[in-house]
Parts: structure tokens; sequence; C-alpha cells
């Protein structure tokens, strides 16, 4: 009897140990088509920011919260190069710029350039999505430069830093750069030039490290941009993880990747572009932040309106109070501005 409870025992811890683990990287088609019906956004609310100077474009927002206020980082590029900007708002609706956080400098490795995303933003589906800060500052990598012109020259990643993250104020940038596609390390997929970067925190240290970063990034033998990941401990100092990107089409582009976490799934929001027609929203979903499985079903989000009838791309998609708000660049009628879907039609609320 003894012998018996004990294999009971084995067998119990084996597979509860088993169920934990996920031996298998790759993700069913059962929980895709689940995690779709939970991240579905199916009506489109409209545009919710834009410059009012409709020849300059807005781009790439980051949301999160704080005091319970929402904000949006944004870039603007106004034919010189870009500079990064901070909505508010009450409602995740009506926004309100509030002011200039990264400016063009003289003479600097990131002159012209400098597109920024906040890092260490909550990841938890229907979470706080506050920001944590690191040895007392706040975060935001960025897409620097030198080069005046749309993402023109060869750039890298920055990374900024800050004691205030909710006022307009300039953020520290005279780090050197993160990562380079001159670096003696660089991978075959991105040594020509490096685009948007998210930087997360993993608690579980899937690759060994707390903190990851997902990018995109174009080759000069691979002419179309992939997502791959670097890894630190103390935000400064990156090193490549892998040998290849985690997403990639090998043609077109896959990139500006954001991740939520839903329960022990990791699930990227990124965009597809030209490797069928348009620019589009699409997801992946990984077990431990390495391993990602692609969705192959309907797009998230994709052109159907005239103000996004060009492109509908680079997510940025949250949880909150049960409804799904998926903020996107929308290229069309208005020029290029931040679109919203939702999960429930709000027009008439």
């Amino acid at each position: 009897m003894r012998n018996l409870l004990f294999l009971a025992i084995i067998l119990y811890f084996t597979q509860c140990n088993h169920k934990e683990s996920h031996p298998s990287p790759i993700v069913s088609q059962e929980v895709m088509e689940q995690v779709f019906e939970e991240i579905k956004t199916p009506f489109k609310y409209g545009v919710v920011f834009q410059h009012p100077d409709t020849s300059k474009m807005i781009d790439s927002p980051t949301i999160f919260r704080q005091d319970e206020v929402w904000y949006m980082t944004y870039i603007v590029f106004d034919g010189q190069g870009y500079e990064t900007w901070l909505a508010e708002s009450e409602d995740l609706l009506n926004w309100e710029s509030k002011g200039k956080i990264l400016s063009f400098t003289q003479d600097t490795w990131d002159g012209n350039q400098k597109a920024g995303y906040v890092s260490l933003v909550n990841t938890e589906w229907g979470g706080d999505y506050r920001v944590e800060k690191f040895k007392g500052q706040y975060w935001m990598s960025y897409l620097g430069g030198s080069s005046e012109g749309y993402e023109a020259g060869t750039l890298k990643i920055g990374m900024a830093n800050s004691t205030i993250l909710t006022k307009a104020k300039e953020w520290e940038t005279n780090n050197e750069p993160l990562l380079s596609p001159v670096d003696d390390d660089v991978r075959w997929f991105e040594n020509k030039t490096i685009y948007k970067s998210l930087v997360i925190r993993d608690n579980e240290k899937h690759t060994g490290h707390p903190f990851v970063m997902y990018y995109n990034a174009k080759g000069d033998t691979a002419n179309y941009e992939s997502i791959g990941m670097a890894v630190s401990d103390d935000m400064l100092t990156w090193k490549r993880f892998g040998n290849e990107p985690v997403i990639s089409r090998g043609k077109g582009i896959c990139g500006d990747a954001q991740i939520a976490k839903i329960n022990d799934l990791y699930v990227m929001f990124y965009f597809g572009a030209f490797w069928k027609p348009g620019a589009f929203e699409r997801f992946a979903c990984s077990y431990d932040l390495i391993n990602w499985t692609d969705w192959e079903g309907e797009d998230l989000v994709a052109p159907s309106e005239p103000y996004d009838q060009k492109y509908a791309h680079k997510p940025w998609v949250i949880k909150w109070n049960g409804i799904v708000y998926h903020f996107y660049n929308a290229v069309g009628s208005e020029g290029r501005v931040i679109a919203l879907a939702t999960s429930k039609g709000m027009k008439n609320n």
C-alpha cells in the first residue's frame, strides 16, 4: 500500500511539472484560437489622436497608466527626423498632447532621430499597466541616428532615463548606443539597420536574465525586417540572444513587438507588411519568451476604412475593464495618425 501511495504521489507531481514546464515549445492550434477570441477587436472606433499640422506624421504609441491617468508616448516626424512626445487621457479615447520628451540635439550620434518607447511597462493582461522603476529611474529605449530624413542612415538603439515619467520634461540621453548594426557580434539579419525596440522585465528569467528586448532589424543580405532578441542584467549592457530572429517571414516586414502575459502564456502583438498586400496587425504566442508560434489565421486589424486604407500597423494593445483596446498607427485619408479598434462597440457609449 505504501509503495502504491508513493507511486501515486510521484505521478501527481510529474504530471504537474509536465504541465507547468510546457515541454513542447509549440503552442497548440486550440490555444492559439482561444487567444485570438480573447484579443480580437472587430469594432473600429476611429482616429483618436493626430497632429494639428497634418503635414507632420504621428507614429508608434506606447500606452501606460500612472496615478489613475493614462499616458501615451508617441513619435512625430516633421521632415528632419523623429522626436518623442507625451500625451495623456482620462478615458483612453480623448487624448491631449503635453509636449516633447526626446528632442533633436547637436553633434551627437542621435542628433536627428530620437524615437522613444517606454520600457518596463507591466505586461500583465488586464493589469495595472504601470511603469516600473529600476535603480530609481524610468527607462526608455529609442531608435537613434544622426542622419536627417525618414528612418534615414544607420539607426541604432539608445537608452534614455528620467526620474519623471508623466511630465513633458526632457529625458537624459547621454548613454552610448546599446545595440548597433556595426557591433562585432551583430547577426546576419540585423547588420544593415535597427528599428523599434521593446524592453520588458522577465520575472521568471526564461533567458537567465531579468530584462528582455525585442527589436526589428534589417540585414545587408536579408533586405527585410525580422524581430530579434537581446538580454540584459542592468538595462545598459545588452547582449544578443540566439542566432536567428524569433519572428520572420523572409520578406516584407515583421516588426514593432509588444508583449502581454495572459496567465502562463506570452502574446506578442506585432505588425506585418508586404509579405502580403499592405500593412496589418498580427500576433504570436510563447511559453518561454524564446520560442514563438505564429498565428496563421485572420489579421487582428487590417485596412478597411478611409483613415487606415493604406496601412493599419504598429500595435499597442491593452485590456481594461473587460474591453480590449487596440491602438495602432493608421495611414490613409487623415495622414499618419493613431487609431483605435476595440472588442466592444464604443461609439454610442
